[in-house]
This record gives structure tokens, sequence and C-alpha cells, in this order.
């Protein structure tokens, strides 16, 4: 991504970036100086007829669910438009996400049963206020340097894909993601691992609040007897790229040239429809969420921080003009018509992975190549997967774009070794997203 200004509605941008399938985070520091984040939307997605106007829809339905008082969403700040760009800004961090840590190795028991049970209020909170989050994964659970876990891009991928997830499909996202922690606890803790996979198993059939009471009725089964954030807030704070300075801060775009997309709610605005055949009213939805949040905080014993402040500094920008107001009043026009019109399309999931190394053992300073494939279930998305090497700390980690007409991928790594030794090389290939985790490894000899 190019930025040359390094700035963006006065968000300062720092130099670690990451792809998805909406475009490009950027770990950013909003104006009041505090830890935040930037989506520069793939301008190919975002330019799709009606795409904009679902964004800007969803994102002030989680607005209104955060001024309610559901603290378990990344609060967005604002969506805003700089010539062709659009950039969604967060008023708190987004990373490091559980993926990240994943991908650093195995987290511990406590933290891992901590992330079930707060995305899970999160997840059930959403649900009684009459909306989904869509595309629930390790790459869109973010942990707190307080170690919270917190949702970011609710909505969003349905949003792009003109959809609206049913709780089914969230509940079947977090079972994914139970078990992807009981492989990542299985060699720590078997018996967390194994209360994890029952969970997983519970939430087909009893749903996310019996799952979630699962998880909490066995303190026995986590080293220590009980939920910890300890270990998990200790592991982000070693992954956030906060540990380092932002990049130097260049003069930001002219004010004239930013043009927000939103139109900040009021808490007694009136009814407010969230998808086909789902209304409520916005007091009441958020009275709702507010409540079951707090109660399965209360059983957890969580504290989270920071978590839903709605942005201030918005109120406070020049750009906010009668202009602004009515082009939100023609896109919400538009949105709800749209909305109302939504078709269901599955997610891009990852069928199975395979890895094949060279059978006849390797000489003198050999450049092998081993061959990964990935096979989908043929949905256009993105894919995230690593390489791992027995013989050094080395990890290859890239981003693969699928599409809807191809179900196979090749992914090679090309490994040179070199001096006189007799080793066996093993090449591991992970892939991190969508989940649940997958992993394959092939060996070969290097003999020289």
């Amino acid at each position: 991504m190019e930025n040359p200004r390094h700035g963006i509605a006065g968000f300062r941008l720092t130099e670690n970036t990451w792809i998805t399938e909406l475009g490009n985070w950027i770990d950013a520091i909003s104006p009041d100086g505090r830890r935040a984040g930037a989506l520069l939307f793939d301008p190919k997605i975002i330019g799709l007829p009606g795409v904009r106007e679902r964004v800007v829809a969803t994102v002030l339905t989680d607005q209104r669910l955060v001024l309610g008082g559901l603290t378990g969403l990344i609060p967005v700040a604002d969506v805003v438009a700089a010539g062709d760009q659009v950039w969604l800004l967060t008023a708190q961090a987004v990373s490091p996400t559980l993926s990240d840590l994943l991908a650093a190795g195995p987290i511990d028991a406590g933290g891992a049963a901590a992330v079930l049970t707060e995305t899970a209020q999160t997840l059930l909170a959403l649900h009684a206020a009459g909306v989904t989050h869509g595309s629930v994964h390790p790459g869109t659970v973010v942990i707190t340097a307080e170690g919270a876990a917190l949702l970011s891009e609710r909505g969003l991928s349905d949003a792009i894909r003109g959809q609206v997830s049913p709780p089914e499909r969230d509940a079947a996202a977090w079972a994914s993601l139970a078990r992807a922690l009981a492989a990542s606890v299985l060699r720590s803790a078997p018996r967390a691992a194994a209360l994890f996979e029952r969970a997983a198993v519970i939430v087909s059939t009893h749903g996310l609040g019996a799952a979630k009471s699962v998880v909490l009725s066995e303190p026995a089964a986590l080293p220590g007897g009980a939920i910890r954030h300890d270990r998990l807030a200790q592991a982000a704070r070693g992954r956030s790229a906060f540990a380092h300075p932002p990049v130097e801060t260049q003069p930001p775009l002219d004010e004239g040239d930013i043009v927000t997309l939103l139109a900040v709610p009021s808490p007694h605005q009136a009814q407010v429809h969230f998808g086909p055949g789902v209304s409520t009213q916005s007091p009441q939805a958020g009275t709702t969420a507010e409540r079951i949040w707090r109660e399965g905080r209360d059983q957890v014993g969580t504290v989270q921080h920071g978590g839903g402040r709605p942005a201030r500094a918005a109120r406070a920008r020049r750009w906010r003009t009668i202009l602004a107001a009515t082009v939100f009043a023609i896109i919400m026009g538009g949105a709800i018509i749209a909305w109302l019109k939504l078709g269901a399309a599955p997610d891009l999931a990852i069928t199975s992975i395979d890895v094949v190394a060279p059978k006849k053992t390797q000489g003198c300073n050999s450049a092998v190549v081993v061959t990964g494939k990935i096979v989908t279930n043929g949905e256009a998305g993105e894919i995230t997967y690593e390489w791992r090497k027995n013989l050094d700390k080395e990890v290859v980690k890239q981003t693969l774009r699928t599409t809807s007409d191809q179900t196979a991928y090749s992914v090679p790594l090309r490994w040179t070794l070199k001096g006189k030794s007799t080793v066996k090389a093993t090449a591991t290939l992970r892939v991190l997203s969508p989940g649940p985790l997958k992993t394959d490894k092939a060996s070969f000899t290097y003999k020289c």
C-alpha cells in the first residue's frame, strides 16, 4: 500500500500493515494519541455497486450497539472518503489478533478459555440485538494489552458480499475457534483441550450459551484452576506493533479532500432495520446487548478497558457538513433497500491441504522445492498461510487470493541447504485463515 503522507483524517499510520479480504489494515495512532487502526478498503471491492452503502449501514449499526453499552466489539470511529480511497478508522488497536499469537506458538489454556468465553458472550449479545458477526475466525479476534478478546470486522464480510449471515454461522465459526484453541493447548493442557472440544460439540446441539457454560463449569481442567488473562496479555504486548515507534508524520491531507460517510446517530433515534425481517428500537437493542454482555462478563470476572468508547474527535471535524448529512441520507435510503434484497452465499473454506517433498536424498548445496497444495470449496476470498522449517527459525508467511472458478492452489517452498552434514529436513505448511487451523508436513534427507 502506498500512502506517502502517512496519515488520514488526523490518524497517524505506522509501518505495520497486513492484508485481509477487505483490504489493507494498518496499525495507527488516533488524533488524541491512543492506539487505533485504519483499514484502507480494496478499491476493487469497495467500488462494487452497493458495497459502500452496505458498509456504512453496518458501521452505523455497530455505533448504536456500542452507544448502548456493548463493549465486546472494536469500536469504529469513522468511515471517510479521500478521493477514490475509502478508509475505516477504529477507536482501538486491531492487533495483535489471535491468529498472530497462534502463529507465534501455543497460547496458555487459561487465556484460551478467556478468549472462548468472551467471544461467546459478545456473539450472544449481538444475536440478542438482532445482528450477527458473519466472519469469526482467529484473524478477527483482537487481543488487547489487558488480555481481553474483542471482535473486529463485525458484519463487514457480509456487507461486501451482499448477504446476512444467520446466527448458526457464528456458532459454527465459534466451534472452529474452540477446536483450533484445543489443538494449540493439547500438549500443555490435555484436559483443557478436551474441554474445548466438548464445548465445540455442544454448540451445534445446545447453542452458544450452553457451550460457554461448559467452558466456565470446569475450572479444574485449566492449569491453576481458573480462567486467566495475565499470560495472554503478556503475549499480546510482546506481539504488539506499538512496541515500535510510528513512522515520521507528514502533513496530513487537506480536510477539504476528506468526506465523512457517517452521521453520528442519537441514542434515541427511531427504528432501524438490521436485516431482512429483523427490526428493533436502538435503545432497547443496546439495553439487551448490554445486559447479556455484563452478565457474561461477571461470570468470567473479566475487566476490559477502553473497548466501548465511541470516538469523540469526530464531533470536532469541520467536514461534518450539511453536504455530508445529505450524502448520508441518500446512502441510508439505498442501504435499506439493498439490505432487504440480500441473498446468502457460502464463505471461503479450506477442504484439505497436502505437502509433498522429494523422495530422493538431496546432495550438497541443493535447492529443494517442497510443494504444498491447498484445496478450497471454490469460493472467492483470501487465505493466510505460512511455511516453517525445522532446521531454522525462519517463518515464511504469505497470503493467497482465491477465485470462484478454482478449487486447488499450489504454494511451493524453495529451500536451499548448504554445508557438509546429514540431516532430515522437514517443512510444515500451516493454513491460518480461514479457520480452523490446518497443518501438514513433509520431509527429505540432505546428505553432503
